[in-house]
């Protein structure tokens, strides 16, 4: 805490000075230079302020950290823009709304769209034509309004990760020119990896208020759509593992069984099999982090967890895919339906404590799961394993850092820009005697111990007004990888 001190104490000695120069500055430069000494200092002792300063003194880089990082297998192109701007460049005229399960023109586009905007709900659907897609993905993507961003969380992670300098990245999935080019020079993807074409998700946004015909917005949302078959069939899977051998990474990062959903159910249990078989085939001594997304078929999720969590060491995940994930087996709180605001921490640490206890590393278990990334919009909670992990209080200061200045676009927290949401009080089990924990904003990173597993908390301070919180969760996982140490066994 003394740098804090420090900082308060040359603020205010300034400030006085500023006082003595007074009667040789202009009135207006003074009260310009008085404003901001004092923002300045309000900030610094600010609750915000005062996290921010404990973070920094935390964040440090483990001793032992990565140097190659693989990561795949989902990629695609995010092409933003107005719905109603690229249906009257595409020439569709306003039609009422009906729903469609699968799309197969631009009428059926035209009406799906004016379905959920007249909702104002989010929606996401396949497109079955593929050279009536792609012709409507050039004219999106060619729009002067379109926004085109990486998309799919192996290439989300793999472009954040890329961002240090001293990593060197091994992106593979459905990479074509377009997503290629948007790539960070430091990410390198096998020829094997490429496509001709890109896999394009167009995301058609509306804001409130907005007319298209008969239809107006209730409120903003999206429509997302897409003719996505190679990150459908886990394509690039079989490539992805046969590259580790010539790049030798020192941690593997998987993603996109989540997207397996579309396939039929018989062709979706063959693919996870043949998954399954692939991800065995990583040598052991490289870590594997398996990073979850939105699933909607329980049978699928729990297949995932009896088949895939016993292969890998870490895996990440927000609220939605915690809940889920429990009353896909049954466990704990599973008859939850949804969360009611904020979610519990101690209902949170009793189905994290599960996951691990169930399905993670034991002595009498041959799994090699021992570690938990948990993020949801004002809280994130590190569970590990002990004797697996280091530097986990960093980890997830970072994450938790990367949250606020994503989600705002700024390089560092803004703290006039972010506020405090999560419970600055808890209780660490809903199930168990549980202890009763109380937040200090000057050491905002807590810690607690339940039978060999370690849980470090912290909050999270949110976005004000967010820019962009698409792939938030994949930069939050990244960083929290790049600030953790796995032990060698």
């Amino acid at each position: 805490m003394w740098h804090r001190s420090v900082c308060v104490g040359l603020l205010a000695l300034a400030l006085g000075y500023l006082c003595l120069l007074g009667p040789e500055l202009s009135p207006p430069a003074l009260r310009h230079l008085s404003a901001s000494l004092l923002g300045t200092l309000r900030r610094a002792g600010s609750l915000e302020g005062r996290m921010v300063s404990a973070w920094q003194a935390a964040i440090v880089r483990p001793a032992r950290g990565w140097a190659r990082v693989a990561v795949g297998v989902n990629a695609c192109v995010d092409v933003v823009l107005s719905g109603v701007k690229l249906l009257e460049a595409l020439g569709v005229e306003p039609s009422d709304g009906k729903n469609h399960a699968v799309l197969s023109s631009r009428r059926d586009l035209g009406e799906a769209f004016a379905h959920f905007m007249d909702k104002g709900a989010a929606a996401e659907r396949f497109f079955s034509d593929a050279e009536s897609f792609h012709s409507i993905a050039r004219t999106a993507s060619e729009h002067p309004g379109a926004q085109l961003y990486v998309g799919g969380n192996a290439a989300l992670i793999g472009q954040k990760l890329a961002t240090n300098p001293e990593l060197k990245i091994l992106l593979c999935g459905p990479v074509g020119p377009k997503l290629h080019e948007l790539l960070d020079d430091n990410v390198v993807v096998p020829p094997e990896s490429m496509q001709e074409r890109d896999e394009f998700h167009l995301i058609l946004e509306y804001q409130a208020g907005e007319e298209w015909g008969r239809v107006r917005a209730p409120n903003a949302n999206r429509f997302i759509f897409s003719h996505d078959l190679s990150n459908g069939a886990l394509n690039m899977l079989e490539v992805f593992v046969s590259s580790l051998d010539e790049f030798q990474p020192d941690l593997v990062v998987l993603s996109g069984l989540h997207m397996m959903e579309g396939q039929s159910k018989e062709m979706r249990q063959r693919r996870l099999m043949e998954a399954v078989a692939s991800i065995s085939d990583i040598p052991t001594d490289i870590p594997i982090h398996l990073e979850l997304a939105s699933m909607t078929d329980q049978d699928f999720m729990s297949n995932i967890m009896h088949q895939v969590f016993p292969l890998v060491n870490s895996i990440g995940l927000n609220e939605q895919e915690l809940l889920f994930l429990t009353q896909a087996a049954s466990g704990p709180h599973a008859s939850l339906t949804s969360w009611s605001g904020i979610p519990d921490v101690g209902i949170v640490s009793d189905i994290l404590f599960w996951i691990l206890k169930e399905h993670g590393k034991t002595t009498e278990r041959a799994s090699d799961l021992t570690r938990i990334h948990f993020h949801t919009l004002a809280y994130h909670i590190l569970v590990t394993v002990d004797g697996y992990w280091g530097n986990q209080a960093a980890a997830v200061a970072a994450g938790a850092r990367a949250a606020g200045t994503q989600a705002c676009a700024t390089e560092t927290i803004d703290t006039t820009k972010v506020f405090l949401k999560a419970p600055m009080e808890f209780v660490t089990s809903q199930i168990e005697a549980p202890s009763k924990i109380s937040i200090n904003p000057d050491e905002p990173v807590v810690h607690w111990h339940r039978e060999g597993i370690s849980f470090h908390f912290t909050p999270v301070l949110v976005c004000k007004d967010p820019v962009r919180t698409v792939g938030l969760g994949d930069a939050i996982s990244a960083e929290g990888l790049l600030y953790s140490e796995a032990y060698p066994q």
